[in-house]
Order: C-alpha cells, then sequence, then structure tokens
C-alpha cells in the first residue's frame, strides 16, 4: 500500500482539474455507497483528500489569471484615462 500511496500522490501533481474532479466524484460516490472495508474507507478518504488538493490548486491558479487578466485591461485605461485627462 505505500507503494500505491507514494504513486497516486506523485500522479495526483500531473492531473489535470477534470481529472481529479471526476475521481473525486467516484470516490465520494464509493465512501457514501459503504461497503468496503475501514482501511479501504481510509485510503478512499486520503486520495480524496489529495485530489481535492489539486482540484483546489487548479481553481486557486485560474482565479490567479482571471485576476490578472481584469487587472490588466483596467490598469491600461486608468492610465490612458489619467493622460487623456491631463492634456485635455
Amino acid at each position: 500500500m505505500t507503494d500505491d500511496g507514494t504513486t497516486t500522490a506523485g500522479a495526483a501533481g500531473t492531473l489535470g482539474y477534470e481529472q481529479a474532479r471526476d475521481e473525486l466524484i467516484e470516490v465520494v460516490r464509493r465512501l457514501e455507497t459503504g461497503g468496503t472495508t475501514l482501511e479501504e474507507s481510509l485510503a478512499l478518504w486520503e486520495r480524496g483528500e489529495e485530489l481535492a488538493k489539486v482540484c483546489r490548486h487548479w481553481l486557486e491558479g485560474a482565479r490567479a489569471r482571471l485576476d490578472a487578466a481584469l487587472a490588466g485591461p483596467a490598469d491600461a485605461q486608468e492610465n490612458g484615462g489619467d493622460t487623456t485627462a491631463g492634456n485635455g
């Protein structure tokens, strides 16, 4: 199991958002349906936590990119507006 844990933790860093989200949905579904041993449930929970971190990382990156994209044009317009206002 240690090899699996190491492999999945390493693979979690290379997953795309959609892949991590889809796998997380499946992990949650398996936990909700039950029928697993305590050890299996704990392994699923740990995998779910890792997948949630991957999703959070992607979403935070997307938010930062959106914020930067929205801030860029606004700054350019403000500077242009200030220059125009100063010249008029």
